[in-house]
């Protein structure tokens, strides 16, 4: 006598098997990107200048090359992808002073590209969006008769002030120094000088906002300043607080709970 083939359990075992073999390969997923993140504790393969205390580089790291030349202060968060290079390529002798410098508390976003050929600064607390390009360096086309990759190049020192904020796919050209607390708009194109805490947008980017110590921000703010966590907050007081808002007033909360209930 023939035992029929129970097709369920055999679609059990088949998705059980698959659940199992995707928790195992998001924690060896896991482990590799843990112990692959480079730090002043594990440098890996690199030989940075300096990695500040706290700093991170997230695995995989992008093209990185002329470590020795570049700086990186305390608590940096560099994102998945990112590249970091001094010299134009590398295993060049740059001299005995650092060529790319990161300050203190700097966050690059994911795929973001930091190209210093001649000397770079990023200060302190600026953060960067995902794929944004900083370069000292651009191709000249002089000679009409010369392919433009052929020609070359012009650089010149890029400086971007503490504070700043640049966003998604912005690109920072040679020659560029942006100030104190300067945003920068997605997509933008950076050249020449950025006062301190303007806005700046376009391509190429223009002032489009900046603040004043008399008058405020001009064109004024279209949106109230958000209300910063008062000190010493928890946060099962803030997830109380949050249902709070959710329900509106106590008496609509407790008349929802006599509904649960069958009252």
């Amino acid at each position: 006598m023939r035992v029929p083939i129970n097709q369920n359990v055999f679609s059990s075992l088949t998705a059980w098997r698959r659940r199992a073999v995707s928790r195992a390969v998001h924690r060896g997923a896991r482990w590799v990107r843990e112990s692959a993140a480079v730090t002043a504790e594990r440098p890996g393969p690199y030989r940075f200048r300096r990695i500040g205390t706290g700093t991170r580089l997230a695995f995989p790291q992008g093209t990185v090359f002329g470590d020795p030349w570049i700086e990186l202060g305390d608590h940096c968060i560099i994102g998945q992808d990112v590249t970091l290079t001094a010299g134009m390529m590398p295993d060049l002798d740059l001299g005995p002073d650092p060529i790319l410098t990161l300050g203190n508390g700097v966050v690059l976003g994911r795929g973001s590209h930091v190209i210093a050929d001649v000397r770079l600064t990023i200060g302190d607390d600026c953060f960067f969006g995902p794929g944004v390009y900083v370069t000292t360096t651009n191709h000249s086309y002089d000679d009409p008769r010369t392919p433009v990759g052929k020609q070359w190049p012009r650089t010149d020192p890029v400086d971007i002030g503490p504070g700043g904020w640049i966003g998604t796919g912005a690109v920072i050209l040679p020659g560029a120094r942006l100030g104190r607390n300067v945003v920068v708009a997605a997509g933008s194109v950076v050249r020449g000088e950025v006062p301190d805490h303007a806005v700046v947008a376009g391509a190429p980017a223009r002032v489009v906002r900046r603040w004043e110590p008399d008058a405020g921000w001009q064109p004024p703010l279209r949106t109230p300043a958000p209300v910063p966590i008062p000190e010493g907050v928890t946060p099962e007081q803030l997830l109380a607080l949050g249902e709070l808002d959710a329900w509106g007033d106590p008496g609509e909360r407790q008349q929802a709970d006599g509904r649960r209930r069958g009252c």
